[in-house]
């Protein structure tokens, strides 16, 4: 049932009757996940940041700074570069370093030649990684980032610095 109403300017509209006993549910819709693409045919010489995710299914050269975002490498992707994000996911080819702070999954038919610092890396069958592996603890980005900002009370309380010493040395034996 269709019901007319003036509202104050004098506009008629014609909306659905109101019903104090109908339940109306509010649609709530989230955000996509912004991410840009490098397409198939697109080649790129220098050097990319930004502040959203990135695709790449053509080919990078230079340097790659997304520090709290994903860049993920398709199918088709091949990068020159130096690689700094938040993860980082490899289906193509990676040639340079890759510097994460969270992720790195190499996919079956990824191919990484260069050295990987992470907290936690995933290599599925098949893929290839030739280059050294840095796996860091979530532990020790933690301790590292109040110690950096609260320097002054570290001078005070010696004792409190003995522990992640202690820590690294029994990781390292």
């Amino acid at each position: 049932m269709l019901q007319s109403s003036e509202n104050a300017n004098g506009i008629r509209s014609t909306s659905p009757a109101s019903n104090p006993n109908s339940y109306n549910p509010v649609k709530t819709t989230t955000a996509p996940i912004e991410q840009a693409t490098i397409g198939r045919s697109l080649v790129i010489k220098g050097e990319i940041s930004g502040s959203e995710a990135l695709y790449i299914d053509g080919r990078i050269e230079g340097k790659i700074t997304l520090t709290d975002n994903r860049v993920t490498i398709g199918r088709n992707g091949t990068v020159q570069a130096d690689i700094t994000a938040r993860e980082v996911v490899v289906m193509g080819k990676v040639t340079g370093n890759i510097e994460c702070s969270d992720r790195v999954d190499i996919r079956s038919e990824g191919v990484v030649h260069g050295n990987v610092s992470t907290t936690r890396i995933s290599v599925e069958d098949g893929a290839v990684l030739k280059g050294g592996i840095q796996v860091k603890s979530g532990e020790q980005k933690q301790q590292n980032q109040p110690q950096a900002q609260a320097k002054a009370p570290e001078a005070s309380k010696p004792a409190a610095v003995e522990p992640p010493k202690a820590l690294a040395a029994t990781a390292g034996a």
